[in-house]
This record gives structure tokens, C-alpha cells and sequence, in this order.
């Protein structure tokens, strides 16, 4: 059988089109570990005045404590400018801030320099963005949260809320329905790049095949990546009854992560957590590990004086329960590699390019590169005016 190669593999870009780059903070203190701590830097924040108020808040060229700005789409924040500002803090809302890394962040867009409304209207329940990165393992992720990364564009599944009129090239799942046999729905389209995207010059390459049985085994492993990913419902195990427990408790404030291979334990200071097998250590995104950023995030000194500087004063046992689930979720991702490789290496009845050209399916039409209107819900613009949109 024919295979496939980067050159005649169809682009991400073009199966989902529509994309968006990603949110820029411009300010690390909207976003924290824990949600207590953003409330505690929002009070302070608020009871400081003037040059105080201000310098707290480290203003750059988009935001500062007197730019007016509205709601983003969905959220409570308030409108007035943060300069005369003294209410409670926003309810702070669950994002995804680094590779497998969840965190928390006020949903306010007087905080965010570039906080990209148009991903905040299509966020709901229903919604999966898939995030771009510059790593091979994998290169592309996937979750329910917003994604507030420092990584490649991020393509939503969906450009509406409610799961409405999906962000796959017009006519990909009939076209592909009818080679293979068999009902493919969107979410089958991003389980399957999810399992073989490779990375390439122009963004993740995903080879596209028109073997039925390939197809299924794809879109099986990648719904079970997408999965892992999101963290959804039931909390991933690993097999054989092998779980990571805490063998010797962590200190209040552990200063180094460390890993004893011969041990598969983790070295948090005195506190010890086995087994980690060596794959959830090794474990990269981006050309980074992963365990080792998770840590560096939580415990990476933070200026005094500085809003970044209120945090928790001891370790909290979640951030332990999320440690080791993520461990776990590591552990299940790196036993899908060699599948993932075995599934593109030779890609049975290869679908190209110019095959989706001559079925129509590409180029797709300019207006599925744009985002849709979606005008269902009220935002509240600058001082409390109604938004124009």
C-alpha cells in the first residue's frame, strides 16, 4: 500500500480553519495554582490607591488601570475602569495555563492584555480546543478549559456554543463518510489528528487515510488521548491495579523536585510519591518536562512586594491529589506513543490534498477562516454601555 509523507498530507490549518492565537496575560498575577490566592491579590490590589494601585498592577501598552474596556463574553467582570474599581473579585475560572497544567484565572478583561473575546463566546460545556504546540509528543493538546497557553494557535472544535456548526473544512465528514463507510463526526476528526499529527513547516501535518480499519483504530486511540487530555468524568487509573501514592509526606514548602530512577520515586524535598515510571519524568512538551514546569510554576520565587508574591503559605493537599493524577495522565499518554507512531507510518489509502481538492473539499470557502457571529448573549461594553458587535 501507498504511504504518506509530510509533503502530501493535508494541514491541520485547512481540516479545522478556523483558529485563533493565543490569550496574552501580559501580567502573570491574574493567574494562579489556586483560586484562594487570586482573591487575596484582587483585595489587595483594590485597597491600594494611586501610583500604589498602579504599580501592583504592572501596566504595559494594552492595559493599564484607567483603559477602558467591556465584559469578556460570558463573564461578571466589572466595566468600569480598574482605577476606581473596589468590588469584589470576579469568580475566578478554571483555564489550562501550560502544557497539562490546570490553574485558575480572573475572567476579567481589564486584567489580560489580548484576552481574544471571540474564543471566550464559544467556550461552554460542549467546547474542545485543540492547542498547537512547537513539541513532537504530541503536538497537538486538547482540553476543555480555556486555554490560556504561550503556544501555537488554538482551533476550537466548534464555532458556536452549544456543539453548533463545527470548525472542520466543509464537507471533510461527508467526503470521508463515503471512502471509509462508516459515520465520521467531528469530534472523530480531531480524535484522529489528535493520534497522527506530526509536526511540519506550516503547522501539524495530519495524515488522512481512507482504510476503514486503520481509521477506527486512529480515532479509538486518539478519543482515548482526547480523554486523558481533558480529564473528563470517570479519573484515569493506571493498569495492573499500580497507583502513585505519597510514601513519605512533603514539606509544607518543598524546594527542589528531584526523580530517583532506580526507585521510579519522586523527590519532592523529604516527600517521596511511587511509583512515577520513567515515562510520566521524561514526559516533554514544548522541549520542556513537564512534571518539572507543573513544580516550577507552584514554587519559582516571586518578586516581594509584587501581587504574584500572595500565594498559598504552605503546600496545599490539592495541589498533592492533582500531582499525582497527573502522573497518572503522563504515565497513560507516553504507553499511546508507540502506537501513534505505528498508526503513521504507513498510512494505508492515503486521503491528499489534491484527492480533497478534486472532491471539493478544499480550498475551504474564506469565511470558515473567520469567526461566526454569535450574538446570543448581552456584553456589556466600557462603563457599563452596551457592546456593539
Amino acid at each position: 500500500m501507498p504511504s504518506v509523507t509530510h509533503d502530501d498530507a493535508p494541514l491541520l490549518a485547512d481540516l479545522m480553519p478556523w483558529s485563533v492565537a493565543p490569550p496574552r496575560l501580559g501580567r502573570g498575577w491574574p493567574a494562579a495554582p489556586d483560586a484562594a490566592s487570586l482573591k487575596a491579590r484582587w483585595d489587595v490590589l483594590v485597597k491600594a490607591e494611586g501610583r500604589d494601585r498602579e504599580a501592583l498592577f504592572q501596566p504595559t501598552r494594552s492595559r493599564t488601570p484607567h483603559t477602558a474596556v467591556g465584559q469578556l463574553p460570558g463573564q461578571d467582570g466589572g466595566t468600569e475602569r480598574l482605577a476606581r474599581a473596589s468590588g469584589p473579585c470576579p469568580e475566578p475560572v478554571r483555564v489550562l495555563r501550560g502544557p497539562f497544567d490546570e490553574q485558575w484565572l480572573i475572567p476579567d478583561r481589564r486584567l489580560i492584555d489580548a484576552p481574544r473575546p471571540e474564543l471566550w463566546r464559544v467556550a461552554d460545556e460542549h467546547q474542545i480546543f485543540a492547542v498547537e504546540t512547537s513539541g513532537e509528543v504530541p503536538p497537538l493538546l486538547a482540553t476543555s478549559l480555556f486555554p490560556v497557553l504561550r503556544t501555537g494557535r488554538i482551533r476550537p472544535l466548534y464555532r458556536r456554543p452549544g456543539a453548533a456548526e463545527p470548525n472542520v473544512a466543509p464537507g471533510l465528514t461527508d467526503h470521508l463518510a463515503a471512502l471509509l463507510g462508516v459515520e465520521v463526526s467531528p469530534v472523530d476528526v480531531l480524535a484522529w489528528a489528535t493520534a497522527v499529527a506530526r509536526p511540519a513547516p506550516d503547522g501539524p501535518a495530519v495524515p488522512l487515510t481512507g482504510d476503514p480499519d486503520a481509521w477506527q483504530r486512529g480515532v479509538a486511540l486518539g478519543r482515548r488521548m482526547l480523554w486523558l487530555m481533558r480529564r473528563d468524568g470517570e479519573r484515569p487509573k493506571l493498569p495492573g491495579g499500580r497507583r502513585p501514592y505519597v510514601r513519605a509526606p512533603l514539606p509544607s514548602r518543598p524546594a527542589a523536585m528531584a526523580y530517583d530512577r532506580d526507585e521510579e520515586a519522586l523527590l519532592l524535598g523529604e516527600g517521596r510519591i511511587s511509583p512515577v515510571p520513567a515515562e510520566a519524568w521524561e514526559f516533554e512538551s514544548g522541549g520542556v518536562r513537564v512534571l518539572e514546569a507543573w513544580f516550577a510554576s507552584r514554587t519559582d520565587p516571586a518578586e516581594p512586594g509584587t501581587l504574584e508574591a500572595i500565594r498559598p503559605g504552605a503546600w496545599p493537599q490539592t495541589w498533592t491529589s492533582e500531582l499525582l493524577e497527573l502522573v497518572t495522565v503522563l504515565t497513560l499518554l507516553a504507553e499511546t506513543r508507540s502506537l501513534r507512531e505505528e498508526l503513521v507510518t504507513d498510512v494505508p489509502s492515503p486521503v491528499t490534498p489534491a484527492g480533497l481538492r478534486a472532491a471539493g473539499v478544499l480550498p475551504v470557502p474564506p469565511w470558515a477562516r473567520r469567526p461566526a457571529s454569535v450574538l446570543d448573549a448581552h456584553e456589556e461594553g466600557p462603563e457599563g454601555q452596551l457592546a456593539l458587535l
